[in-house]
């Protein structure tokens, strides 16, 4: 398997007349080298799921925490304005109290 690897690795490196020599030199057809690249592709294609999984299952947890931020930042602005709600309601209502108190008053 080693020596398959080494032919694959020292084939991609090399081009036109370069590669022909390549092949007759070792004695190898095309195609066969083809399929020990596409056997190694196929091994290191297998091997990046676990990769791809841990990757989608943090795209997953972010998106999910990004949501729970949204939803808070939501929460927090409608309790903000709430309350400058309700001082502003407080600050009327103390003026008309304080209004009518001094009009009574003459």
């Amino acid at each position: 398997m080693e020596e398959k690897l080494k032919a694959v690795i020292s084939a991609a490196e090399l081009s036109g007349q370069e590669f022909g020599a390549f092949l007759r030199r070792e004695g190898l057809h095309e195609a066969q080298l083809q399929q020990w690249r596409d056997a190694l592709q196929a091994a290191l294609g297998a091997a990046n799921p676990k990769k791809r999984t841990r990757a989608s299952a943090e795209a997953k947890r972010i998106k999910q925490l990004e949501r729970e931020l949204r939803r808070k930042d939501k929460a927090l602005a409608e309790v903000t304005a709430l309350l400058v709600l309700k001082k502003k309601l407080e600050a009327f209502w103390e003026a008309k109290e304080g209004g009518t108190q001094a009009t009574s008053d003459e």
